[in-house]
């Protein structure tokens, strides 16, 4: 399954679990007329980010190869140590559930 696949279903369980989530695209795209759009959000900014009852969870959302960039792994990193979020790479929908999921 593709990652936009995955992104998808797993915007649909935790929805019905009752997050609220968002899709989150980062960096930077070149306009037809050669000027740079950027989308505002930081590079390594996670594909989704979900919140529920004040919680605050990052998912990076990878396929069964792919892999973190270095920005990436800082940023999920930053958000678990600097500000207590939840935050992690998941791989599909039970790995998304686990993780907004676990224990304090």
């Amino acid at each position: 399954m593709d990652e936009h696949s995955i992104q998808n279903a797993i915007r649909l369980a935790l929805s019905e679990l009752g997050f609220c989530v968002f899709r989150i695209n980062a960096g930077k795209v070149r306009l037809s007329d050669g000027r740079w759009f950027d989308t505002g959000a930081p590079k390594g900014f996670s594909d989704l980010f979900a919140i529920k009852d004040g919680r605050v969870c990052f998912l990076e959302v990878k396929n069964e190869t792919g892999k973190a960039t270095p920005e990436q792994l800082n940023f999920l990193k930053t958000m678990r140590t600097c500000y207590g979020c939840r935050a992690g790479i998941v791989r599909g929908v039970e790995d998304a559930i686990k993780l907004v999921e676990e224990q304090e």
